[in-house]
């Protein structure tokens, strides 16, 4: 057993979560997260969580082919608990039925590692081992109690699962929940946070609140996730929006894995520019907007990718070394670390929203309140007033914003007759 998990390239991850988390820390984190480039918009550029990051944090595997989905109903989940866990029809049909749709509960794969292990069946307790081991860490959900069973295909074939690509896995689910929980609508994150967390500390020192297990000269080879331990935060994300804005790039430890070189070397797969995919999961992978976390000077980049209309990802991921020449052909290497080109910032405040906090004035400008006609009007137009208003105020918008300028078009005018 303990073979088949170290050469899965996930044997990692039974160390490195932390067991709490900061949530203010978080959340403050993901105000600034923007889903059509996978990037966090900072006071001076964007950054994101690259797949060096992943390597070097949790040292998962990075090279690899990426997983395309395969549906599961409720019938199939039954049949993989059967034939791949171990499991009778009896109570994989009950599991199933427990968790009301094609999902297993990460108590239940415990129990069953504990039995299988105990009776020396290796296979299944391999298998419901990783399946848990997943589930809990780079597949967490917002249950963090269920794992989506299609995960368990994963693992049909013990000697073949090295060969995916575990760090885009990783990197591809938290980009996907980051992206969901970037929209007002969306009350809870999920995903692996123990990576954006960690990632969270080593970028930015100064930010947040965390214990240090070691120094880094100290690591003799272990994941960098290890490094850090959590400590109870002080600060609301209130707290957290001002300072955040007032960062500067001297701030940031832009490279900080340099001395871990030793155990993770920098592979130039992390600079492939294109879609990452994982199941039926595609998001933007753009190294080209963070070049300063590659050592390189950073230049206006180009447009983001539309992966809705990707056809070609593993051919892309496969022939990575063609989309790394763009990235790396218009920069040379950063004099200092923080290095960008004269326009990059001009561009980038004109196309961003780098403070989130408005700064504050002596003398608040005036707002111009508009004057109607006083005259009577229709009960109609009335109606049809106080219904635009209304929704106007549900989905609380500005009348500045220029999506819904013909709403308040409308308003105006009900108002007027």
């Amino acid at each position: 057993m303990e073979s088949w998990v170290s050469r899965s390239g996930l044997s990692s991850l039974k160390r490195t979560s932390l067991n709490k988390i900061n949530t203010n820390l978080i959340s403050a984190f993901v105000e600034r997260w923007h889903l059509e480039t996978s990037l966090f918009q900072m006071p001076f550029g964007e950054m994101s969580i690259t797949l060096d990051d992943v390597s070097c944090l949790f040292h998962l595997p990075i090279r690899g082919i990426f997983w395309s989905l395969q549906d599961v109903t409720e019938e199939v989940t039954v049949e993989l608990a059967i034939d791949y866990l171990g499991v009778s029809q009896g109570e994989a049909q009950s599991h199933v039925r427990s968790c009301r749709g094609s999902y297993y509960k990460l108590e239940w794969l415990y129990d069953l590692f504990v039995q299988h292990r105990a009776a020396s069946n290796w296979a299944y307790a391999t298998r419901a081992y990783l399946l848990m081991l997943v589930g809990s860490t780079i597949f967490a959900d917002k249950t963090f109690t269920l794992v989506e069973a299609r995960y368990l295909l994963l693992f049909t074939d013990l000697d073949r699962c090295s060969g995916y690509s575990w760090g885009a896995a990783a990197l591809v689910t938290l980009y996907k929940y980051l992206g969901d929980a970037s929209m007002f609508s969306c009350k809870q994150l999920g995903g692996y946070h123990t990576l954006l967390q960690c990632w969270i500390h080593e970028y930015f020192p100064t930010v947040g609140k965390r214990g240090e297990n070691w120094k880094p000269a100290d690591n003799c080879g272990l994941p960098r996730a290890m490094r850090w331990s959590y400590r109870q935060g002080v600060l609301t994300v209130d707290d957290l929006r001002p300072i955040l804005d007032e960062l500067t790039p001297a701030d940031v430890i832009w490279r900080p894995f340099e001395d871990h070189r030793a155990w993770r070397q920098f592979d130039e797969i992390c600079l492939y520019r294109g879609c990452l995919k994982w199941g039926d999961t595609v998001v933007p992978y753009l190294p080209d907007k963070c070049l300063r976390q590659f050592g390189y000077m950073q230049y206006v980049p180009s447009p983001p990718l539309d992966c809705m209309m990707a056809t070609n990802i593993d051919v892309d991921w496969i022939g990575y070394h063609l989309s790394v020449i763009v990235v790396i052909r218009p920069t040379t290497l950063a004099t200092t670390p923080s290095d960008v080109e004269d326009s990059y910032l001009e561009w980038y405040y004109c196309v961003s929203h780098p403070r989130l906090v408005l700064p504050r004035r002596d003398d608040p400008r005036e707002v111009p309140i508009p004057v109607y006609d006083a005259r009577p009007y229709d009960s109609d137009w009335a109606r049809v007033s106080t219904l635009i208003h209304r929704y106007l105020r549900q989905v609380n918008v500005e009348e500045e914003d220029p999506q819904f300028a013909d709403l308040f078009e409308a308003l105006h005018i009900s108002r007027s007759y």
